[in-house]
């Protein structure tokens, strides 16, 4: 594994992370292993039936009798305790290269979904990964092999952002390709469209996925701090401007604060839990809050 794609790991999220653990929270198709009995099917002690090998399987599960009777790859399933399969799907458009902070948004995306790839693979769950811009760029079959970490920071190590945003688009791909009830987890700064965002929400939330969406905002679109004469460089096609900050702040913070609100609505209505995660914030800090509060729902 690269250097770069080492850094991905926020050592004091991912210790904290584990200490909370990650428990799937609604109806999802699957759970903590050994922590509940479910009517889904997972890997555990009561044989239920086969199902055909996909790519990330643990092969640990592979029924190599049927292997050498019909030349066929099959997987083992069980029937007591189920698994909670996460897909990540991660904003890799140009907008995420903004930072003001030491990293970009981008930067910070790319950790928060290597340590949540880690704590769903330490649990014995599964996950798949998905990095978009107009449209999904890089796909990584969902697996519940702890190994398989290393080859998921090195995609999200290699990936750089060129291209606009469709949010949309890209959770209404996801819907399609994804069957299996879960929960999917999208990281991203939302500039998109957002009627086809709340239509993206609204078709995961219609096949029984759970959606969470982190919001990951730099300090400077937060506050707006900028003082003196500033040129701000357009991203995604945007037009370049030289302008007195001072002159539009009240007019910005409006403008962004209602954005905002807008999709934080979006997300109630489309029964998805929203989190704002704002890179001036350490990410370890962030990350524990929201499992906090996912283990507190869990135990009401």
């Amino acid at each position: 594994m690269s250097q770069q794609a080492d850094t991905l790991l926020d050592p004091a999220a991912v210790a904290k992370g584990e200490a909370l653990g990650l428990a799937a929270r609604g109806i999802v198709e699957g759970y903590r292993v050994g922590e509940h009995r479910s009517p889904f099917h997972g890997f555990a002690i009561e044989f239920a039936q086969h199902r055909e090998y996909s790519t990330g399987d643990d092969l640990r599960h592979l029924d190599w009798k049927v292997l050498g009777r019909t030349d066929r790859y099959y997987i083992k399933q069980y029937e007591q305790d189920t698994n909670l399969v996460a897909h990540l799907l991660v904003d890799g458009s140009e907008s995420m290269n903004y930072g003001s902070t030491g990293r970009s948004k981008l930067d910070y995306a790319k950790t928060f979904a290597a340590c949540l790839a880690l704590l769903v693979l330490r649990q014995s769950d599964a996950v798949g990964l998905n990095i978009f811009d107009t449209e999904i760029r890089e796909r990584f079959a969902r697996t519940d092999n702890p190994g398989r970490i290393h080859e998921i920071m090195r995609r999200l190590a290699a990936f750089e952002a060129r291209a606009g945003t469709s949010v949309g688009r890209a959770l209404r791909d996801l819907s399609a390709v994804v069957r299996a009830r879960g929960i999917v987890m999208v990281v991203s700064d939302l500039f998109d469209d957002e009627e086809l965002l709340a239509r993206g929400l609204e078709q995961l939330r219609f096949q029984g996925h759970e959606v969470v969406v982190f919001h990951v905002l730099d300090p400077d679109e937060i506050d707006f701090p900028f003082t003196g004469s500033v040129r701000f460089v357009g991203l995604e096609g945007a037009a370049t401007v030289e302008t007195t900050p001072a002159a539009l702040r009240k007019s910005y913070l409006e403008a962004f604060g209602a954005f905002c609100r807008r999709v934080r609505e979006i997300c109630g209505r489309c029964s998805s839990h929203y989190v704002l995660c704002n890179t001036g914030v350490p990410l370890a800090e962030t990350l524990s809050e929201y499992l906090a509060f996912r283990q507190g729902h869990r135990t009401r």
